[in-house]
């Protein structure tokens, strides 16, 4: 019985750390699962939205507190797949991990990936496209966990 314990928590673990992983950089996750091809694939996705929208440009702005600056700099039409490129890679190396198999647990990942996406689109009239990016990303995120919670509900009746 621990053995099976240990092999469980073992499991959960490498779940956490593909999840920490891909939040560091999409594609690590992967990589760390042992899906190669489908981790460069997204790493390299990520350098290219990363260099075409001037993600890291802003980033130093946004931590600087200059969000005009955010602004001036961001493409933002690249940087709109960046929210969806994110969650997926999260949601993906967590899936291969081994998580991911409670009905509707992707629907926090979408949920989180179109509220970022929606915070991107209206981050130049607000905190820039960072900061409402990534508050968008956790509201969707924080929703999705919510409505799965009442579609599990439901389908139980």
């Amino acid at each position: 019985m621990t053995h099976y314990l240990h092999i469980k928590a073992m499991a959960k673990a490498s779940r956490v750390e593909a999840i920490l992983w891909s939040i560091a950089l999409p594609g690590f996750g992967q990589l760390l699962n042992g899906k190669y091809i489908k981790g460069i694939l997204l790493i390299v996705l990520e350098f290219f939205i990363n260099l075409k929208s001037n993600l890291n440009m802003i980033i130093i702005s946004s931590f600087h507190g200059d969000i005009q600056a955010t602004i001036d700099q961001t493409n933002y039409h690249w940087f709109m797949f960046y929210p969806c490129v994110y969650m997926f890679g999260i949601w993906d190396a967590y899936k291969d991990a081994g998580g991911g198999t409670k009905p509707y647990a992707v629907v926090p990942f979408t949920f989180g990936a179109f509220f970022g996406t929606i915070g991107v689109v209206y981050s130049s009239d607000f905190l820039g496209a960072i900061w409402l990016g990534i508050f968008g990303l956790c509201v969707g995120f924080l929703i999705g966990m919510g409505l799965r919670l009442i579609l599990v509900q439901q389908t139980n009746l």
